[in-house]
């Protein structure tokens, strides 16, 4: 369902209508919908705005990354670059797979004609004289053909004419004729104009590392795969770079995929290193090979599982599903474990062969794993059902953890059984006659074990004085959770930091590129050894457009460069505060 909508008018006479649907929402339908309401309304509005278009996309309010092109040699200032990424590459970017929406921080050419009012008076012309002039006599015609049907006998050659009616240079625009005079004489542009090539508008300016650049800043759409999307950018780059102007090269102010690649990347290590903890201590433990490798042999499979499950939901491999896998190693194992450590029970305690142990402890303890299994996804269900953001984050958590869990418990019923026939050996030796290592480990735990034991008897002899402790606790707790601060997600080192620019009303661009200078030379000056680039823009922040709006993007070298105190974002940015 619809939101809430919001709206943002431009002195470029750009209009932005942002309509945000509540999580859940199928941005399909929703598109589709907002295409149908709109063709009610398009007959309302003015005939420049039917004629110039409107676009109706779906995409996250958040860019996704930033492409920048730089002259290295100096020769294209930033209004040739900002034509040819318009020419160029905005058209290749945009058919890539997940790309929502762009903006081109620049802009691209146009053939700029500058009326003299004074001239045009004593012309006794308008500007709607002279635009009326252009837009008639700089149009595209059809020419017709040499020997067109109906033709005269005898004609040979039929060709089609080919007219060059569309002007390109500014001498053409010149030419135009505005009014002839009674006395024969001709007004054309250029007695009551200058013309020349220029940007079609001056509105945003952008400079890399000091030096006048062009950006695309690019949003993902709505549902699109941030590192399949940036990979697909990145390749379309890579396939049109070649063809550059000489001297021109790209570079990437701000782009979001490196931190979640990073992420991605210690959350796999997190899930390596859970299985090979998780391994050690049940061999610690378990003290048998064997029955440690039975429950390590159950982990792949319910992972297997596990990924089946988010395809047929639709989800991906993420950050947090796969958090919910880590935090789901240390819990798909006990199934496992209560079968192999009950089967070896039996087989010490009542001499049973491994296969009439198996049968009796799977009878003995089913119930139980069952119970264990439904306890257990019984915590996590509730978040898959959670509404609005915190719903559509916790989701995946919730689902793959509860995915696991009940996998884990079909493994320990169906699979952990069969390993344990096949590979468990009959106990040759309990754990107390254990030497070495294990021995001494298995000492040192039945003396913790029974001081343990001594420490719980004493405090149930003295129940009332340990519930007041109880008590204590109990209100410390409450009062630390009502002084701790509260946010909705912890902040993260993102490799980014964007600093806001924003001067008095009717400040002009000027004052404005004077304050982002001063914020390029503090960044690359002092703060060198963490910052890799500083992209500025001139007339545009989040906050809005104007001449007295700019920002920076400042992006810091890579996390393994950062080495040492004070080199995250977070420091950075409170040294800035105090410039």
């Amino acid at each position: 369902g619809l939101r809430y909508i919001s709206s943002e008018s431009n002195s470029d006479g750009s209009m932005n209508i942002i309509v945000t649907f509540e999580q859940g929402t199928n941005p399909d339908i929703a598109q589709v919908q907002v295409q149908n309401k709109l063709q009610l309304a398009t007959p309302l509005l003015p005939e420049e705005v039917q004629r110039q278009g409107i676009r109706v996309v779906k995409y996250q309010l958040n860019f996704m990354q930033v492409i920048a092109l730089v002259d290295e040699s100096g020769k294209l200032d930033d209004a040739d670059l900002g034509n040819y990424i318009a020419s160029n590459l905005q058209d290749p970017i945009s058919r890539v797979s997940g790309v929502g929406d762009f903006m081109l921080m620049g802009s691209n050419y146009a053939m700029r004609i500058w009326l003299d009012p004074e001239k045009l008076l004593s012309y006794q012309l308008t500007p709607d004289d002279v635009a009326n002039a252009i837009r008639t006599q700089n149009v595209q015609i059809s020419s017709g053909q040499l020997g067109g049907l109906p033709a005269r006998a005898g004609v040979q050659l039929n060709a089609t004419v080919i007219g060059k009616t569309r002007m390109k240079t500014a001498e053409e625009f010149d030419n135009i004729l505005l009014k002839v005079n009674p006395d024969g004489s001709q007004v054309r542009v250029s007695d009551v104009a200058e013309v020349g090539l220029g940007s079609e508008n001056f509105s945003i300016s952008g400079q890399l590392n000091g030096k006048p650049a062009a950006a695309l800043a690019i949003r993902l759409a709505a549902g699109g795969n941030i590192l399949d999307t940036v990979k697909g950018v990145q390749e379309t780059i890579d396939r049109l770079e070649p063809y550059f102007p000489e001297g021109v090269k790209v570079y990437y102010p701000y782009d979001t995929s490196p931190m979640v690649e990073a992420s991605i990347s210690s959350v796999v290590a997190t899930l390596l290193e859970a299985v090979v903890l998780v391994f050690l201590v049940m061999y610690l433990f378990l003290q048998n090979f064997r029955a440690t490798i039975i429950p390590t042999l159950a982990v792949p499979v319910v992972l297997l599982g596990t990924f089946g499950i988010l395809s047929a939901f639709g989800f991906t491999i993420n950050i947090l599903t796969m958090y919910a896998m880590v935090l789901a190693i240390g819990l798909l194992v006990d199934d496992a474990i209560v079968v192999v450590e009950n089967v070896e029970r039996l087989m010490q305690e009542e001499k049973l062969s491994v296969y009439d142990a198996t049968v009796k402890s799977m009878g003995q303890i089913q119930g139980a794993l069952i119970g264990i299994g439904t306890v257990l996804s019984a915590v996590f269900v509730p978040m898959a059902f959670f509404g609005g953001s915190a719903g559509t984050i916790y989701r995946q958590f919730a689902i793959t953890i509860v995915s696991a869990m009940g996998l884990s418990v079909l493994v320990a019923l169906i699979f952990t059984p069969a390993l344990c026939v096949t590979m468990l050996k009959p106990v040759a030796a309990d754990h107390g006659n254990k030497k070495g290592f294990f021995g001494w480990f298995n000492r040192t735990f039945e003396r913790s074990s029974q001081s343990y034991e001594r420490g719980v008897i004493g405090i149930l002899k003295r129940s009332k004085r340990y519930m007041l402790v109880y008590l204590l606790i109990v209100a410390g707790l409450g009062v630390l959770f009502t002084k701790l601060p509260t946010t909705f997600l912890p902040d993260e080192d993102q490799g980014t930091l964007f600093v806001q620019v924003q001067l008095p009303q009717n400040s002009s661009a000027e004052r404005t590129w004077e304050v982002l200078d001063q914020v390029n030379d503090y960044f690359m000056n002092e703060e060198s050894a963490v910052v890799d680039s500083v992209f500025t823009v001139n007339g545009f922040n989040f906050a809005g457009r104007g001449q007295n709006s700019g920002i920076a993007f400042v992006r810091l070298k890579a996390f393994e460069e950062r080495q040492g105190e004070a080199t995250d974002v977070f420091s950075l940015a409170q040294r800035s505060y105090g410039r």
